[in-house]
């Protein structure tokens, strides 16, 4: 554990192979706590407040973006005022795939610097008990040690096509860390891998790689094309988990984790993107022949994150990557409109 941070009463010490992490048990969550899940119409927001509904979990906070812009200062400060929230989920962020990172790296930076910035420092000054910031496994440098340990933070330079992405949600960790040192603040950052489900993103200009594989396998399939056609080479390895499994973590570190140093959240295994081209073929039931265009950029050649810390909590995801992606287009093909992109999803 970093020497900066000290551990407060009430802890434990816990080994793993990646270096000793504090847990402690000082934040016990009720039923009736005022909870505010910033984001809860994106994926993981909108699957944090199913899991704490099925849960029992009666007086939860949510504002869309209509009522409450997170980027307004002042409104951030006037929300908190009025509602009080005694636990924030840092859910809400502004999200894309690499075509949107590369078109859009302003907007990227700006807008989640604005978003997490207000969003922390208010749950500070209204005395909230617990904050719990989503962060991405983007943040670690493009050539980290696979799988990536949560040591590997700032240590190598980062994937150049989602730089501002990761850059933000640096900042973000390391806000959270400040406050916890200058001020004792209960705020953990949580950095999960790849994560696809309900209410993913599949608009083709701004989705990650897996919703729009399986949109465009969808619409290969109802006009009987003959290729698909996929960005690069097929050959990077990327780790992906359910954004079900992401939220039922999320509610025990909630409970049983309380500390600044950040935790990795994945399954543990990964799979080249041409095996998850041929899964999500599979699936959908496109008969049609996979084509590489090589011309478009691969990302980062490897994305496994060392889950070492959270399993020694005992936690294991329950959904395969098939089940979840078959499930995942059962939802698309119930909530898209033929001929019309689905709604860009901003907000995690």
């Amino acid at each position: 554990m970093d020497a900066l941070f000290s551990a407060r009463a009430n802890t434990r010490s816990v080994s793993c192979l990646s270096g000793d992490f504090w847990l402690e048990t000082t934040v016990q969550l009720k039923k009736s706590d005022r909870i505010f899940v910033a984001g809860h119409r994106g994926m993981v927001g909108s699957a944090i407040v199913r899991r704490l509904e099925a849960e029992g979990f009666s007086n939860l906070l949510t504002r869309d973006r209509s009522r409450l812009d997170l980027s307004d200062e002042s409104a951030v400060a006037n929300f908190f005022q009025e509602t009080r929230p005694e636990i924030v989920i840092m859910a809400a962020a502004k999200v894309g795939g690499i075509k949107a990172n590369n078109d859009y790296p302003v907007e990227f930076l700006l807008d989640n610097l604005r978003i997490q910035n207000n969003v922390i420092r208010v749950a500070y000054q209204t005395g909230v008990r617990k904050l719990l910031f989503l962060g991405s496994s983007c943040i670690y440098p493009k050539l980290a040690t696979q799988p990536t340990p949560e040591s590997a933070l700032l240590t190598g330079p980062l994937e150049p096509t989602n730089e501002p992405y990761a850059i933000a949600k640096i900042a973000g960790i390391k806000l959270c860390q400040a406050y916890a040192r200058e001020y004792g603040a209960n705020f953990l950052s949580v950095m999960p891998t790849n994560l696809y489900g309900p209410n993913d993103n599949f608009d083709l200009e701004t989705s990650h790689v897996l919703p729009a594989l399986l949109r465009k396998a969808h619409e290969a399939k109802t006009l009987n094309e003959k290729q698909l056609v996929v960005w690069g080479t097929g050959e990077p390895r990327r780790e992906f988990l359910h954004v079900d499994d992401l939220a039922a973590v999320c509610l025990l570190l909630l409970e049983k984790y309380d500390s600044p140093e950040i935790i990795n959240i994945g399954c543990g295994e990964d799979v080249t993107i041409r095996e998850l081209a041929e899964l999500i073929r599979d699936v959908v039931g496109f008969d049609g022949e996979l084509v590489w265009d090589r011309t478009k950029p691969d990302g980062t050649p490897r994305k496994l994150l060392d889950v070492t810390k959270i399993r020694a909590l005992g936690w294991q995801p329950t959904i395969s990557l098939k089940n979840g992606i078959a499930q995942t287009y059962e939802w698309f093909r119930a909530n898209s409109l033929p001929g019309k992109m689905l709604p860009k999803a901003l907000e995690r």
